[in-house]
C-alpha cells in the first residue's frame, strides 16, 4: 500500500497497536498484556454486557435507568484508569460517592429479592440470565482491577476495584429480583450422581 493510499484511510484504525503496544493516555505506551490495559478492557466488556441486559431483558424502567447510570460510572472508571492518580489532569475519579450510590440501590432492590442466599443456579427468566452473566463479567473485571492496583500501586485508584465489587453485588440482587414472580432454579448438591428416577418424562439424559 502506498503512502498516498494510507493518508486516505479512515481514522478508526491507525496500525499503532500492531506491535503489541497501546497508548493509555497519561500512562504512555504500554504492552497490550499489561494488567492496566487488561483492566481497562474488562471494564469495557462489563459495560457491554450491561447494555445487553438493558436491551434484551425487558427490565422495568427504573432498573434500566439504574443500569444506564452504571454504564456512565463504568466509563468514569475507564477515564480514571487512563490518568495516573498522581496527576491533576483527570476528568473524573471514582470516589466513595460512586460506591454509596450502588449500596443504596442494593438496599432498595434487595427488597424485591426474598432469598439472597446464593444457593440457586443462574437463569430463570431472560432478564435474570442476562444479569447473572453480567455479574460474572463484573467479577472478572474486579479481579483485573485488583491486579492493576497491585502492579501499579502508585498510579491506579483502588476505588475502581471497590466499585466493581459493589456492582457485582447489585447485579446479583437484580438477577434474583428478576425471578421473583417465577421462582429460582434451586441448586441441588450432587443431584447428577444421585440414584436415577425413571418416573418423570422430564428427567435429563446425560
Amino acid at each position: 500500500m502506498t503512502d498516498d493510499m494510507r493518508t486516505n484511510e479512515p481514522e478508526y484504525y491507525t496500525r499503532g497497536g500492531d506491535n503489541g503496544q497501546t497508548r493509555l493516555s497519561g500512562h504512555g505506551d504500554l504492552s497490550k498484556l499489561d494488567s492496566l490495559v487488561a483492566a481497562y478492557a474488562e471494564c469495557d466488556e462489563a459495560n457491554s454486557t450491561v447494555s445487553v441486559a438493558m436491551a434484551m431483558g425487558g427490565l422495568p424502567a427504573d432498573i434500566v435507568r439504574t443500569l444506564s447510570s452504571v454504564q456512565n460510572d463504568l466509563f468514569d472508571i475507564q477515564a480514571d484508569l487512563t490518568v495516573p492518580t498522581d496527576s491533576d489532569t483527570a476528568k473524573v475519579r471514582i470516589v466513595q460517592g460512586h460506591i454509596d450510590r450502588l449500596e443504596r440501590a442494593i438496599d432498595h432492590y434487595g427488597q424485591d429479592a426474598p432469598d439472597l442466599s446464593g444457593m440457586v443456579l443462574p437463569g430463570g427468566t431472560v432478564a435474570s440470565a442476562l444479569l447473572s452473566q453480567s455479574r460474572t463479567v463484573a467479577r472478572r473485571a474486579e479481579r483485573a482491577l485488583w491486579a492493576a492496583v497491585e502492579d501499579h500501586p502508585q498510579t491506579v485508584n483502588p476505588m475502581t476495584a471497590r466499585y466493581m465489587n459493589r456492582l457485582s453485588s447489585l447485579l446479583f440482587v437484580l438477577a434474583r429480583g428478576a425471578n421473583a414472580e417465577h421462582g429460582d432454579v434451586t441448586w441441588a448438591p450432587g443431584v447428577s450422581v444421585a440414584p436415577a428416577h425413571t418416573d418423570s418424562e422430564t428427567d435429563a439424559v446425560l
